[in-house]
This record gives structure tokens, sequence and C-alpha cells, in this order.
């Protein structure tokens, strides 16, 4: 019998999962996190949250499992990347995290696309210069804090900063250390020349770590804090969205993750590397395999933004019938038809990500008439999403991937209107999942390779279950295919045109 531990710190909550070797989720908690943004376009987060987070879903967990402490054999950590933590020398947190979703950083892009060489530094890094890399985010500390700056002495993403706290050990894992813009993809070593580009001192980039292998052990201020035995095994760690990967069975070369939270995310499994500056690249968790990914700004978090903010008014009618607002616009919308009667989004409502990388980009309702309604926009928005995500299979494929079978997975994934639109505008089938709890899993599973618990990354298939099938539908395909067209039109008409407000 053995016991494994995974702890996710996300955006919007820190969420922790016990499982029992081969099959059983025995126990989850969470607990929520602030987002902070004190100007437009920044998204902050206060690391020390975090931990605290961590010492009560690790204590709650403990109480309602009825297990001990001491029959966790490993722990495992996944997060957000490339949220950027920085410690002075005394192992401070210096300011707020400045999250991945964060937009402050143009004119440092700029700068280093004007310095550098695009190309050179794409085929080198693996990864394009965008407002990812952790450079882009350094030099504006560095221009806009600059006393923050001369004090950094170590640079931490968001799980590796919990992992130093439960074992003391300095170190970026491989996947954070490769979007953040500082590994040879050629070597998989870190680059001296590409830190350089941060202006800091070498040292406070720390070690690389491998995400299957044991970074270090539980120290007795960590057991103390957390109520977990001193010495427990903690793996290097992985990206949230890795994690989340693995745990919906993304284990195989062309199939693809579609992951609708508050971000839509698209995954695929490759065992090619191919730099391409429209899509991110990070490794896979199974040794051999790689998994381009892209990223919108939005998803959830924009149908979130209509509801709350247009769809007030609706709130009775949805109670009534015993619905969410969500669920209740995806009821009414479903009588609209396909195309939402001439009305086309654009859902760049915090610029764009993949693959266009146009933090200028903005929200776009075209076609808007007196004769739609909410119900109309909902459809619009699901299909903007649905559109997006053709747009970046195109440039999967074009890149040399083929997209074999997909998948989806999170929040967004439970409605069955948006999951049918996303299948009718790929005309492909999509397969749903049940029981997937999140990226904690794979962090725990992640684990229990590391303490040589299981050497079978297949095995986490165990705890996710099959939730059916959906069939694209063929009378829908001409009216995706123009409507696609028109939303790509959409934008480029639009690109060039000074946005209000742009960051």
């Amino acid at each position: 019998m053995s016991f494994v531990l995974g702890l996710d710190i996300g955006t919007t909550s820190t969420i922790g999962i016990l499982l029992e070797l081969p099959d059983r989720i025995v126990a989850t908690a969470s607990r929520p996190v602030t987002l902070s943004s004190p100007h437009p376009g920044w998204a902050e987060e206060d690391p020390r949250q975090w931990w605290e987070n961590v010492t009560q879903i690790t204590r709650e967990i403990l109480a309602v499992s009825g297990i001990k402490a001491d029959a966790i054999d490993a722990i495992g950590v996944t997060g957000m990347l490339p949220a950027l933590v920085l410690l002075d020398a005394a192992g401070h947190v210096l300011r707020p995290s400045i999250q991945q979703s964060d937009g402050r950083c143009g004119q440092e892009v700029a700068e280093m696309k004007a310095e550098l060489d695009e190309a050179l530094f794409l085929a080198k890094a693996g990864n394009g210069i965008n407002q990812q890399l952790i450079a882009t985010k350094l030099r504006w500390i560095r221009r806009h804090e600059p006393d923050v700056f001369s004090r950094i002495a170590t640079v931490f993403g968001s799980y590796d900063y919990i992992n130093w706290r439960l074992t003391g050990e300095r170190a970026i894992e491989q996947n954070w250390a490769l979007e953040a813009g500082f590994v040879d993809v050629a070597r998989h070593e870190l680059d001296d020349g590409l830190i350089a580009l941060t202006g800091l001192a070498r040292d406070a980039i720390p070690p690389k770590a491998i995400s299957h292998w044991v970074l270090g052990h539980l120290t007795a201020e960590a057991a103390k804090a957390t109520g977990l035995t001193e010495g427990t095994p903690v793996a290097g760690g992985a990206a949230d969205l890795i994690a989340s990967a693995l745990g919906a069975g993304i284990t195989k070369k062309g199939d693809v993750l579609l992951k609708f939270g508050g971000s839509v995310d698209i995954l695929i499994a490759t065992d090619r590397v191919v730099p391409d500056a429209r899509m991110f690249l990070d490794y896979h968790l199974v040794p051999g395999l790689y998994m381009p990914n892209g990223c919108m700004s939005t998803g959830g978090s924009g149908l979130n933004w209509f509801a709350k903010s247009f769809c007030g008014g609706l709130d009775p009618a949805a109670k009534a019938e015993g619905l969410t607002i969500h669920q209740y616009l995806d009821k009414v919308a479903a009588d609209i038809p396909a195309g939402a009667e001439g009305l086309t989004i654009l859902p760049y409502f915090l610029g764009e990500k993949t693959p266009i990388h146009d933090p200028a980009a903005r929200g776009v309702f075209d076609g808007l008439t007196l004769s739609h309604g909410p119900a109309h926009v909902w459809r619009a928005l699901l299909e903007a999403y649905a559109f997006a995500l053709r747009h970046h299979v195109e440039v999967l494929n074009d890149m040399g991937h083929a997209t074999t079978n997909y998948i989806v997975s999170d929040g967004g994934s439970g409605s069955a209107l948006w999951m049918q639109i996303v299948a009718d505008v790929l005309q492909k089938p999509v397969q749903r999942l049940t029981g997937h709890p999140g990226s904690c899993i794979g962090a725990a599973w992640t684990a229990a390779i590391a303490a040589d618990l299981t050497d079978d990354w297949s095995g986490i298939d165990r705890f996710v279950g099959n939730g059916g099938r959906l069939e694209p539908q063929p009378a829908q395909r001409q009216v995706y295919e123009d409507g696609y067209r028109r939303f790509r039109d959409l934008y480029d008409r639009l690109k060039d045109r000074p946005a209000v407000g742009a960051l």
C-alpha cells in the first residue's frame, strides 16, 4: 500500500490530492488564491499565500483521510508557469509574483526583438520572443523597480518556490526553465548566454531539476508547518498544463488535449522538437516526448465576464429551472442556429497569446444587431473559442504534427453544447472524461515515478473515466467553414488598428 501527495499551485486556488496506488483517490482539499491586478494588464499574487494554503491543505487531507503522515511515500508539486517569484539573499519574497498572464512587458519584448536575431533565438531556446520569457519580466523590473532588481538573489517559478519551502533545495523545474527562455533545447541544459539576457548574475538562476527525479526531502521546519513527516521525498515538480495532460491520458504521439479552464489550452504529444514562434514548447513528463502547446489569454474567464456583467437579469429564470446561469445560457443558446445568425466574436479580451502573440488585440463583436440577444452572444462566444482552437490545430499541422485523437478536459468540457460546437468546428470527434481532478493528479503520479513506486506512466489512466464521445455533425461543416473564415479575416483586418488601452 503506497500513498502519494500531489499539490497544485494554481492561479485561482491551491489544491491537494492524496492517492493510494494503484487506483484510488483518497482525499482532496483546496484553498482560494487572491489574484491582484493593480494596473491594467497586470496579474500578481502573493507566494506566501500559496505556502500558507499548502500548510492548511496538507493538514486537512491528513485529518479527512485518516492516513498517518509517515504513510505518505512521496510528494509532487505542480503549478502555473512561467510565473516569476523573486527572493532576496535571506530568502524573503521581494515582491508579488508576476503571473504568466501578466501583460506589462510589451516594451521589453519589442526591445529584445530589436536586439536579437529572432530566428537564432527560436532555434536555440525552442520558444519565440514573447511575454512568457522571464527575461522580459526581469527587464521590466530593472527599469521600473531598480531597488527590487538590485536585491534579487534567487529566481523561481511558482512550484519551485513551494519545493524550496518543502526541501530547502534551490532548483527550477525543466519546463519552467524552458518556457522561461533559459534552456538550449539541443543540449537540454541551462545556457549562460540566454540567462545573461536577464541582466542578473548567473548564480541567481538555480540548477535545473528533472520532473520525475527526487529533488530533495522534507525538512524538519516544513514537516512542522505541514504536519507531514521529515525526510519524505519530494519530486522535481511539473508544469500544471503538462501534469493535467498526463492525467488526461495524453501519452501517445498525436494525442491532443483541449483544456477548457479559465483559459483555453491545446497540447499535443510528439517525439520531435519543432521550434515555432507561434506556439510554446514544453517537455512531456514522459521521458523522450515533447508537448508543443498553445494557451489563450481567456476562455472560461471570458464566459464568466459576460455572464456576470450582462446576464444578471436571467438569474431568476435560471434559478426557476434549477440551473446555474452558465447552464441556462447553454440551454437557450442551443436553440440558436450555428453561426449565431451572423454574429462573430474575437475573444481577445486580454490581448492574445498563441498563436498570434498580440498583447494589443482586443475583443470584437462584429455583426451585432437589435435582433441578437444574450443567447446569440453566448453561442457566438462558444463558437469563437472553438474557431481559435481550429486556428491552433492548423498551426500544429503546419508544423508537421498530426492531430489524431482529441480529448477534452476541465470545467468547460462539462458543457455538452460547447463540446459539440468544438467537434463541429474541427469536424473531428472529441472524447470527454469523467473524474479528472486536474493538474494535482499529474503531480502525484510524477512523485510516484520519482520514488520508484511505479514505472508505468500510463497507470494514471486508472483514475480517470470515459465520459462519452461527441461526433461531428456533417450538416454543420459548411456553416462553420464560413464562420471560421470570417473569424480569421476579422482579426487580419483589425490587427494593425491602434487599440485603446493597449498594454
